[in-house]
């Protein structure tokens, strides 16, 4: 693969976790990079994830709790936004 291709693409893959979760830290885009691939696996294939699921039940926990974590810093970073956004309340 082209060097410079992946340079850019590892950037633009720590703007979308930045933007997702509002974290662009090492840890954070690895587990975008892991989350981004199965649920794209999930959507696209879902008997192959079910299949998956079924064989590696720890791993499917693995998986579980990072949609959690995800979801709930996507959530704050929303709710973060939202709060920021907001007029002043007029009296």
């Amino acid at each position: 693969m082209n060097p410079e291709f992946a340079k850019e693409f590892d950037a633009l893959v720590e703007k979308f976790a930045e933007l997702l979760t509002g974290d662009s830290s090492p840890e954070t885009v690895e587990k975008i990079k892991v989350w981004s691939i199965y649920n794209h696996i999930h959507r696209t294939m879902p008997a192959l994830a079910s299949h998956w699921n079924q064989s590696h039940p720890e791993s499917r926990a693995v998986i579980r709790g990072l949609y959690e974590e995800v979801r709930d810093l996507n959530l704050a970073l929303k709710a973060k936004h939202s709060e920021t956004e907001q007029p002043p309340e007029q009296q």
